[in-house]
């Protein structure tokens, strides 16, 4: 089974837990997903089955929405309510239109402290277990974007925003950082990851309760995956040649550097770049035996 699986991952399990459950279920030697959730978070989690697993890349490219109740007048060291408490503060009386302003300023391409407790890795070590050690964990700021935030709902001492953001993007960072700018501090309280790209909720399927039926009823291809990338039709000579792995001299028409699907009669042969006026295929799905009939020669 070579197939990616759209998941509403509930709070509580890892993500790696999440991915070995469905592995097991599907009973395939190789699984992956496509960017990770806390156990606190909920949401969509791509889980990348077979072969699947080598699109990764590209679809953690793509862009996230989350929804997220950040919780004021708290700081702590995961920068979420798991963490413990750093300091308190007495939460100011804040308008609508002041708390607007302020996520105004998040907006756009931005400098991100990670959290400390992240899986980044500094010398080949997550930060996490560094911090879990007490050892010192300075992570370096990292520019993000933010493609929007939105002010959902304001009740007490929590805010509910909607975030649209690129790969990398923390949002634990933003509830801090949010609520340092609001004079009080604060920490994330909850969060759901309600969009992968094209891939939302509404259309994922429960982790609890999922069976193998409807595991494989609910794959999705590698190609329509990837639909967000261009398709380029190959010739059966182009074919034989992507299915080894070698340049195609011909331009893609596309930019310089963009990915692409390089594509033989309807199937998914290679996942290519444009460079130098040819085309590369930087990641082949078919062996010379899994090309159409009338294409499978030995190339030139």
């Amino acid at each position: 089974m070579d197939a990616v699986l759209n998941i509403d991952k509930p709070p509580g399990p890892t993500s790696f837990a999440a991915v070995a459950r469905i592995r097991r279920l599907c009973r395939v030697p190789k699984a992956g997903h496509a960017g990770t959730l806390d156990p606190l978070a909920s949401g969509v989690l791509l889980v990348l089955l077979g072969q699947a697993t080598r699109i990764a890349r590209y679809l953690e490219a793509l862009p996230k929405e989350y929804e997220a109740v950040i919780r004021l007048g708290v700081e702590t060291d995961t920068d979420d309510l798991e963490g413990a408490v750093l300091s308190e503060k007495v939460v100011p009386a804040l308008s609508r239109d002041t708390i607007e302003e302020t996520l105004a300023v998040f907006s756009g391409d931005i400098e991100q402290v990670p959290p400390r407790y992240s899986a980044l890795k500094k010398d080949g070590v997550p930060l996490y277990k560094l911090a879990r050690q007490g050892r010192p964990v300075d992570p370096a700021p990292r520019r993000v974007t933010v493609h929007a935030i939105e002010l959902l709902s304001l009740g007490g001492a929590e805010l509910a925003v909607r975030v649209g953001c690129s790969k990398g993007t923390y949002v634990r960072s933003l509830a801090r950082d949010i609520g340092r700018a609001l004079g009080c501090g604060g920490a994330l309280a909850e969060l759901t990851r309600t969009a992968v790209g094209d891939f939302r909720k509404d259309g994922a399927a429960p982790l609890d309760g999922l069976d193998r039926e409807a595991a494989e009823t609910r794959g999705i291809s590698m190609d329509r995956a990837l639909a967000f990338l261009p398709g380029i039709e190959l010739t059966g000579e182009e074919a034989v040649k992507a299915g080894h792995g070698n340049v195609i001299q011909r331009s893609s028409g596309l930019a310089q550097g963009s990915a692409f699907r390089l594509r033989r009669q309807g199937s998914l042969l290679a996942v290519g770049r444009e460079a130098g006026g040819v085309i590369h295929p930087e990641c082949v799905f078919v062996s010379k035996e899994g090309l159409p009939h009338a294409d499978r020669k030995t190339p030139e």
